[in-house]
């Protein structure tokens, strides 16, 4: 059955742990999509120009020649995912062509089911590392679960790359919540993201237009803003290390909480 992308026109929370405190909420929009498919409003594309569009050159590997869904169906193939299941991508679209994503999801599921995890994140400085989450034996996911990774790339020039990454996900039929909090003793940033699923319309990109202006590039000049404000309060800069050699890390542990 063809179905177009749902617009999740939401919002980003982040609030940094540690001495040097600092917080905010901004307005985001995302799409989840079939990355099978190509259905969707005028204004929307896959693999082409056009106000909202998802090329698949951005996701699945490496950065920028990427191989989209195959790459993702191959990574839950290696974690021991061997039952039937399908894929959708959780992602800011690119906006008249300017693309980036601090983080996109692929997302498995067992019917309904959410059963694995793809975080695949991306730095200012180019890099990008996956983490692959799932419970034991692939069990259904629910909001009530945690899933521990071990950080392994740079991403906030403000933070070091130790500690670990916990991980929850809600994925309902109306809505998308995600938390991530980067735990290093006393320092670290909790992030969350949420929205109501909607079918995605050339409306509600028009909207999504008035009221953030720019897509993605809003996105890459906040994080700017924030780190300047960050220097300002007297962080300290940590320079971009090596980024790791493997493309995608395993969870370490999973609990209840």
């Amino acid at each position: 059955m063809t179905r177009w992308p749902d617009h999740i026109a939401g919002y980003t929370t982040h609030a940094r742990r540690g001495e040097i405190s600092n917080a905010f909420r901004y307005g985001v929009d995302f799409v989840l999509l079939d990355p099978e498919q190509n259905a969707g409003p005028a204004l929307f594309s896959r693999n082409r120009f056009n106000l909202f569009a998802v090329y698949d050159r951005h996701h699945g590997g490496e950065r920028g020649n990427g191989a989209g869904v195959i790459w993702a169906i191959e990574q839950f193939r290696k974690a021991g995912l061997n039952r039937p299941f399908s894929v959708h991508l959780l992602t800011q679209p690119t906006c008249l062509g300017y693309q980036f994503n601090p983080v996109s999801f692929w997302l498995a599921q067992d019917g309904d089911a959410l059963i694995a995890v793809i975080a695949e994140t991306n730095n200012t400085f180019g890099d990008r590392h996956s983490y692959m989450c799932h419970l034991p034996g692939f069990a259904a996911i629910s909001a009530a679960d945690t899933i521990t990774a071990v950080k392994l790339m740079h991403v906030s020039p403000f933070q070091d790359v130790e500690g670990t990454y916990r991980f929850n996900f809600l994925v309902d039929s109306d809505r998308i919540s995600i938390r991530i909090a980067h735990e290093n003793g006393d320092q670290g940033v909790i992030a969350t993201l949420m929205g109501a699923r909607k079918p995605m319309t050339s409306t509600s990109i028009l909207a999504a237009l008035a009221r953030r202006p720019f897509g993605a590039l809003r996105t890459i000049s906040l994080i700017y803003w924030q780190a300047l404000k960050l220097k300002l309060k007297g962080a300290s800069y940590r320079p971009n290390p090596t980024p790791p050699e493997q493309e995608t890390s395993a969870c370490s542990m999973s609990a209840n909480v």
